[in-house]
């Protein structure tokens, strides 16, 4: 029997409609048949008995009304998957068969080899190279698409959806949580006094650069602008900076590519060994009209021969801070000896040309980091400069006579008026 609609009014206005669907039992008046079989003059009832659709059922019901309104949407995501799906299935079938013919490995055929077999098999002359039979992987024939971005209920599944732009965001939020991190990480060493440790491990990036706009696009499927893309290395930068950063390095690692240096193109010369067994490297270097022959040896006491002389054959403190600057760029001051002979030219000329010696023979026992920074510090690089020849009818190279300089003030006086 049915509740009145006075006691379903004293329900709903005593509790709340999550308290309300709790309450699963209600009082109603006994029937003449639950008085016969129980002798009781109470009986009761469920509440879908007495409601005939709950919350649940309302919810259910609305579920199904937004999954037809997003029907097509989800067959179209699930169309896409199994199209890329049956596309790369054949790319591995057509990439084994090219092995198979060209007689190579099908496991270590790459990309590079695709690209060589198809121009061997089959030669074209056209001349636009994008015309020309190709095999590409389908990830770059066909642009990626997200996955399906609502459940059947019509809900997001990205916490960041409502940004517009919820990978982005999400990656920002997550570098974020994980220099929140470390910072915490680093209060409980302060605290346990244990900071002094993690000081040597801090990470260094060194030949890594970010990965570059046109890649972080592909990579989160969506349109970055330049603006996002600057902070996105801000905060990339921000991480690495940290004293704990070294705890992160895969995550940085991943957002990074290495880069070629024009050091690693180089031909490094081995260091010589002497009949003591010593090792010395030798090199030479040139500075306008001055020419250095210089040999460095290994493990040595920092003891330095200028044409017979120690460092005070250079009179200006200035050159021999410079003659010095390779030596301290790659700590190796006082742990080498160093063996020169120079003529020609000035002061300035000769210790350019030392300079220029000693920073090459160096490269013989230094890592490609430590070659990397001599070159960045223009060490490596010979200096073009040199004295500008004098003039014909000028006291100098520049220098003018003072009639000549009055007459060009006289003129330029007389264009003015």
């Amino acid at each position: 029997m049915a509740v009145s609609m006075r006691t379903f009014s004293k329900v709903c206005s005593k509790h709340p409609i999550k308290e309300f669907l709790r309450w699963q039992i209600t009082k109603c008046r006994p029937s003449a048949l639950d008085r016969h079989k129980n002798g009781v003059h109470t009986s009761c009832r469920l509440l879908s008995d007495v409601i005939p659709e709950t919350f649940e059922q309302k919810t259910e019901n609305k579920a199904e009304k937004i999954s037809k309104a997003m029907r097509l949407y989800m067959e179209r995501a699930k169309n896409y998957n199994s199209m890329i799906d049956k596309e790369i299935e054949e790319y591995e079938i057509g990439k084994r068969h090219l092995a198979n013919i060209m007689g190579e490995d099908p496991d270590s055929f790459n990309q590079d080899d695709i690209d060589r077999a198809i121009q061997y098999l089959l030669p074209s002359g056209l001349f636009e190279k994008r015309a020309r039979p190709q095999m590409k992987h389908p990830y770059e024939v066909f642009p990626r698409r997200k996955e399906a971005l609502f459940g059947k209920d019509g809900r997001p599944h990205h916490y960041q959806f409502y940004t517009g732009k919820p990978n982005y965001h999400g990656l920002l939020h997550d570098i974020n949580m994980k220099y929140e991190n470390l910072n915490a990480a680093e209060t409980e060493l302060y605290k346990n006094g244990k900071m002094a440790e993690e000081d040597d491990k801090k990470l260094f990036l060194h030949g890594f650069q970010w990965i570059d706009h046109k890649t972080l696009t592909k990579l989160l499927i969506e349109e970055i602008s330049p603006q996002e893309y600057n902070r996105f290395v801000l905060v990339l930068d921000r991480l690495l900076k940290h004293k704990l950063s070294y705890k992160e390095e895969e995550f940085l690692l991943k957002y990074s590519k290495k880069v070629m240096t024009m050091s690693q193109f180089r031909s490094i010369e081995k260091p010589l060994i002497d009949s003591d067994g010593r090792e010395y490297s030798e090199a030479s270097g040139r500075r306008k009209t001055s020419n250095a022959n210089i040999t460095v040896y290994n493990n040595g006491s920092g003891q330095i021969s200028i044409n017979g002389q120690d460092l005070s054959y250079f009179k200006d403190i200035h050159q021999r801070e410079q003659l010095l600057f390779p030596l301290q760029l790659v700590n190796k001051i006082d742990k080498v000896d160093i063996v020169a002979t120079v003529d020609g030219g000035g002061s300035s000329g000769q210790t350019g040309a030392v300079r220029l010696a000693l920073a090459h023979a160096l490269c013989s026992f230094v890592d490609t980091d430590s070659i990397e920074r001599l070159r960045l510090a223009g060490l490596l690089t010979k200096d073009p400069r040199t004295r500008e020849r004098k003039k014909p009818g000028q006291p100098g190279a520049r220098k003018k006579p003072t009639w000549l300089v009055f007459l060009t003030f006289v003129y330029c006086q007389l264009l003015v008026v």
